[in-house]
């Protein structure tokens, strides 16, 4: 989906429901992204509450919608800041082998994105995700984006992208012993332990192209 400018003056509730209800997304769905309560974007929109949208949720909500941060009533979208988009996927499904991760073309992000997740962009990267073991929460294509630096593991779970035997996975992960206990949320494919898995990064945020 390209980058949109839209500089014409729409109001900011009517153009965020506007781009909720053209990609069929849910405003329950979109509020749980921003770590909101699910009514959170509907009383925004319906209501009115609260009259003006975080700042951190409208970078969050023009990135998710690749428009420009005007378009949702803050200020114009500044130049782009570039993290590196590793040319492999990692599996959400039985595992994909994964070598070198050579680099493709940079994936260009909002640097107030940047800023708001906390990223380094030397220290961050975008990969695709495939396969369905991590659904509903990461979807088969989704491009995921990793935080380098953080890789500790620890009793609670989180998102990871990891390698283990040589295959690049992202599960939710977990300190187990002297493993790390490697779990899916999609129930149909059972959780394991893994010995001397790589921790790559953790996964802090995805952009979905929605049907």
């Amino acid at each position: 989906m390209a980058i949109v400018s839209d500089m014409d003056g729409t109001d900011p509730r009517a153009r965020l429901a506007a781009l909720i209800d053209a990609d069929g997304v849910s405003y329950a769905a979109l509020s749980r992204m921003l770590r909101r309560n699910e009514a959170y974007l509907q009383q925004y929109v319906k209501r009115g509450t609260p009259r003006v949208l975080a700042e951190r949720d409208r970078v969050l909500l023009a990135a998710y919608f690749r428009v420009d941060g005007a378009a949702l009533g803050g200020p114009p979208t500044p130049r782009m800041t570039s993290i590196r988009r590793i040319d492999v996927e990692a599996s959400a499904g039985p595992g994909a082998l994964s070598g070198d991760d050579p680099s493709a073309a940079p994936m260009l992000l909002d640097p107030r994105l940047i800023d708001t997740l906390g990223l380094d962009p030397a220290k961050a990267a975008m990969l695709r995700a495939r396969g369905d073991s991590m659904e509903p929460t990461i979807a088969d294509g989704d491009q995921i984006v990793v935080d380098e630096r953080d890789v500790r593991v620890t009793a609670n779970p989180a998102v990871f992208v990891l390698r283990v035997d040589g295959v690049l996975l992202v599960k939710r992960v977990s300190r187990a012993g002297g493993g790390v206990r490697v779990a899916s949320d999609n129930p149909a494919y059972p959780a394991f332990v893994a010995d001397g898995a790589e921790i790559i990064g953790r996964v802090v945020w995805l952009a979905r192209v929605l049907r």
